[in-house]
């Protein structure tokens, strides 16, 4: 994937794939339950009330004279995100203990942050409080991504310490991973078989170029999948994330 690429995702079509993959899997009527079951979901977050709760963190976007919340995420954007992964900004407190005890591990000045799934793009502009090389992030969705890129654009914060930040948009199974030492970021952006596809995609850039790399996982759902990686080790873990690195 380039910086370049578009992606042009709809709901039929991505609900059709959806299901598709599914089916093959799970077959039909297990695959039509949890259909109606993520359908069921998007309805219930769209009442009213639902739509007040997810302004609850936009006391970021307040400070920063920024768009990252979740609460004014178009219908169409909110549905495809249940068929990837939903949108849903990291909270503040949260990522800055990540990285303080991964700055404790390295010397982040010498990695590239690749965040999967950067939606609005708020890790992106929380990274750059750290001196990292450059910090990218991945989005699917066009409107996300054009959203980022505007974030990116008018963020000013005197603690910022990385100015090379930049917004890709693509399929993130895809993504080329740049032959540099890397702080990959996720928080949940994939369903297990992208995630999957991301990780041999990494393992096999790993062999290719061998270099360090650190993966923190917030909320690990499929924390599994990781495991299953030769080239990984946890190095930490806490509540709501965990943290691997690269096997010397």
């Amino acid at each position: 994937m380039t910086g370049t690429s578009s992606c042009h995702p709809r709901v039929i079509s991505t609900a059709r794939q959806w299901w598709k993959d599914h089916l093959s899997e799970d077959g039909f009527l297990r695959t039509l339950r949890r259909f109606v079951a993520t359908l069921w979901q998007f309805a219930r977050e769209s009442t009213p009330a639902q739509r007040r709760q997810r302004y609850g963190d936009i006391d970021y976007d307040w400070d920063h004279r920024v768009d990252t919340t979740s609460a004014n995420v178009a219908w169409q954007n909110r549905l495809l995100g249940l068929f990837h992964s939903p949108y849903q900004p990291s909270e503040p407190a949260l990522f800055h203990e990540m990285l303080t005890n991964l700055s404790a591990e390295i010397d982040i000045r010498a990695f590239t942050l690749i965040d999967i799934g950067s939606g609005k793009g708020r890790v992106l502009l929380m990274a750059s409080a750290y001196p990292f090389r450059r910090i990218l992030g991945a989005e699917l969705l066009p409107a996300l991504h054009r959203i980022a890129q505007e974030n990116i654009r008018k963020y000013k914060s005197p603690s910022q310490q990385c100015f090379a930040i930049e917004s890709i948009c693509g399929d993130a199974c895809h993504f080329e991973f740049p032959p540099e030492p890397a702080v990959l970021y996720l928080f949940n952006p994939l369903p297990e078989a992208g995630l999957l596809e991301l990780l041999n995609n990494l393992e096999r850039s790993l062999r290719e170029q061998p270099r360090p790399a650190y993966v923190l996982y917030h909320n690990p759902q499929l924390e599994h999948a990781l495991e299953q990686c030769a080239h990984f080790r946890r190095i930490a873990r806490a509540p709501q994330y965990s943290i691997y690195a690269t096997i010397p």
